[in-house]
């Protein structure tokens, strides 16, 4: 019972010092509570309402408009038994589990591997899914990136640093930055609710960490008055996720290639300076060393730097995705996003695969081309041998007349 007055502590949340009567010398509009984190699950609740609007409303015509279209898919036909084995044991049968299932199906090896990499394709994610998804992300993150410029370019600590700590932590805070922060509050607490529905890519464990790493340093830096620097770091984070979700938007489109690149590389550019450069170089440094020419390290010190680190491994991780994505882009054989939109490895490589496919589905039509190729190659083949056999007996003549001279 005494646990919960204990998390309120002054010595976790406040400098040596200082005490919760001094933070009362602003007043209650002015000073950040922590029920006013309350706000953020109503406000997640309507942005994932909000975006499945804009998703059914706004997203289709977009996609028009840039040329996306949805592959067309082959369906594996319909199989009680492998369906039941898919949907409740597993999406990647064993060897030994193909066997088992030759023997309940009546089916040979290639059929059931065919099946099955037929059934996944089905629940990979439609080009247009995924263009709705970036679309609305672009959407929030340019109206946040223009809302957060705008209610800071003018402020003392968006040019001078050492102001993030002027008079901390009894600093007023002002209602546009209130709602700055609850906004973003929500919107990641909404990502969070649609994760399990939102397209899954390769980096889904590091993508919870960041949401959760996230919303913890929202909330916590909310409560310990933290807030200019917190949204220096939301203004940050903004500016290169709107060229990432453009980016992904244009590549999902048709007949936008040299669009899609250049935004890539403006992408690239951006994230590495903002994110590799100016993140630990401005944002951490200011944090862990300009924050002590105020006051002494306590424990809402160190968690807050912890989480900042946590993102920072999380900058460095997508990086090295990034570079790879470059190195990819330089020779010309960067086809997607190195994230991927498959949950797996495997899942890459069906679409090269499909061809072979055709095997099975294809029948007699595939049949009669593969035989016509290897009449043609026989046919060349045996044309060789009699013009062989031929030069080999005219010299063999030759050989003989000139004995009989």
């Amino acid at each position: 019972m005494d646990l919960l007055p204990d998390i309120w502590k002054q010595d976790y949340w406040l400098p040596p010092g200082v005490t919760w009567r001094d933070m009362e010398q602003l007043a209650d509009s002015d000073r950040p509570l922590p029920q006013d984190l309350f706000i953020a699950l109503p406000l997640a609740l309507g942005f994932v309402a909000l975006r499945c609007a804009f998703e059914r409303l706004c997203a289709p015509p977009m996609a028009s408009c840039l040329g996306v279209k949805n592959k067309v898919q082959v369906c594996a036909a319909p199989s009680p038994q492998l369906e039941s084995f898919y949907t409740q044991q597993s999406r990647q049968p064993t060897q030994s589990e193909i066997a088992g299932l030759m023997s309940l199906c009546g089916k040979t090896q290639r059929q059931i591997e065919t099946w099955f990499r037929l059934r996944r394709n089905q629940d990979r994610p439609c080009q247009t899914k995924k263009f709705a998804e970036a679309a609305w992300r672009f959407f929030f993150y340019l109206t946040a990136f223009i809302a957060g410029l705008a209610c800071l370019f003018d402020r003392p600590w968006f040019w001078d640093r050492s102001e993030c700590w002027r008079k901390y932590p009894v600093q007023p805070m002002e209602r546009a930055h209130y709602w700055y922060y609850m906004l973003e509050l929500g919107f990641y607490g909404s990502l969070l609710l649609r994760i399990s529905v939102d397209v899954k890519r390769k980096d889904f464990k590091e993508q919870v960490i960041h949401h959760l790493a996230t919303i913890f340093l929202l909330s916590f830096s909310y409560c310990a008055n933290y807030i200019r620097i917190g949204t220096l770091v939301m203004l940050l984070h903004d500016s290169s996720d709107i060229l990432l979700e453009s980016a992904k938007m244009f590549n999902y489109g048709t007949g936008w290639r040299r669009t899609c690149d250049t935004l890539f590389v403006v992408f690239a550019v951006v994230f590495l300076v903002t994110r590799l450069v100016i993140f630990p170089s401005k944002i951490i440094h200011t944090t862990l060393v300009l924050s002590m020419e105020v006051f002494e390290p306590f424990v809402g010190y160190y968690f807050f730097n912890v989480l900042l680190m946590v993102l920072q491994a999380l900058h460095i991780f997508w990086a090295g995705l990034i570079l790879r994505m470059v190195y990819k882009f330089l020779k010309g054989k960067m086809e997607k996003d190195e994230r991927s939109d498959e949950e797996s490895e495997v899942e890459e490589d069906e679409d090269e695969r499909g061809g072979e496919d055709s095997v099975d589905q294809g029948g007699d039509y595939c049949w009669e081309k593969s035989k016509d190729t290897l009449n043609s190659k026989l046919s060349m083949l045996t044309n060789s041998c009699v013009l062989n056999n031929l030069t080999n007996h005219r010299a063999s003549v030759a050989d003989r007349m000139r004995k009989a001279q």
